[in-house]
């Protein structure tokens, strides 16, 4: 096996040592060059390793002063609900709107798409059917929050005002109020939620380095008759969001 490169091994180093409290929150960490001899490494490497524990939000440098342990960075969180997609319009703006910040998106559609094998599988079409695929990037307040790739058969929109998510009358109103505009009734969604790895490209647009923890979210939604009329990977950076799930409580009698 390869041997990890010397600035990540400090930096594992000093992960741990601020993680145990060795320096409290608001202290200032020895000079670069005391490090960097504790080590054993050039001032280079204990540069490096600094600035990696500055990204990941442990440490913070001011301008000539050095280099201090940071307050612990809030994750935010993020509700699923049925309830979310009764609200009208984006769930995703409303969500961020309850959270005091802007949510925005940037997307792009590619129509007449053969569907691969696994969105094949997922949308009980055979694979090769044409789709529209759309890829969205997040943004709260013009940060990244999250990515998402969806994927709806050409076969339900196909020759309708709403065949391109992001255009027509309306555009950016979410798969729901889409998809009831032209008489398909949405009922249930399915999600399956699992661990991830950042990709290069996935690290780039969400601020990340390759490799750090995501959560994956496989979404379908189902129509009055059980027919998959969407399905979606979403993608969140787990150092900044937590996900929470909300369940209604049916009442008999009700």
């Amino acid at each position: 096996m390869p041997r990890e490169a010397p600035y990540l091994q400090v930096a594992d180093a000093l992960r741990a040592r601020v993680l145990a409290g060795e320096w409290a929150v608001g202290e200032r960490l020895p000079s670069h060059a005391h490090l960097a001899a504790e080590y054993g490494v050039g001032r280079n490497v204990t540069q490096r390793a600094v600035d990696r524990l500055i990204i990941e939000g442990l440490l913070e440098g001011r301008a000539g002063s050095g280099t201090y342990v940071r307050r612990p960075r809030e994750r935010m969180r993020m509700v699923r609900s049925r309830h979310r997609e009764r609200r009208g319009g984006s769930p995703f703006r409303a969500d961020m709107k309850e959270r005091g910040k802007s949510g925005t998106w940037e997307a792009h559609s590619t129509a007449r798409t053969p569907a691969p094998q696994r969105i094949a599988e997922r949308l009980a079409i055979e694979p090769g059917d044409l789709c529209v695929v759309t890829r969205y990037e997040f943004m709260a307040d013009r940060q990244p929050v999250q990515l998402s790739e969806s994927w709806e058969p050409m076969a339900i929109t196909e020759g309708t005002p709403v065949v391109l998510p992001e255009m027509g009358p309306l555009a950016g109103m979410g798969v729901v109020e889409r998809m009831r505009s032209i008489g398909v009734v949405i009922e249930t969604a399915v999600e399956l939620p699992r661990p991830g790895r950042a990709t290069q490209e996935q690290a780039n647009l969400l601020g990340m380095h390759p490799g750090d923890l995501l959560l994956v979210i496989e979404r379908t939604y189902y129509d009055t008759d059980g027919r998959p009329v969407e399905t979606a990977d979403i993608v969140v950076p787990d150092v900044r969001w937590e996900v929470a799930y909300e369940f209604g409580i049916d009442h008999p009698g009700e």
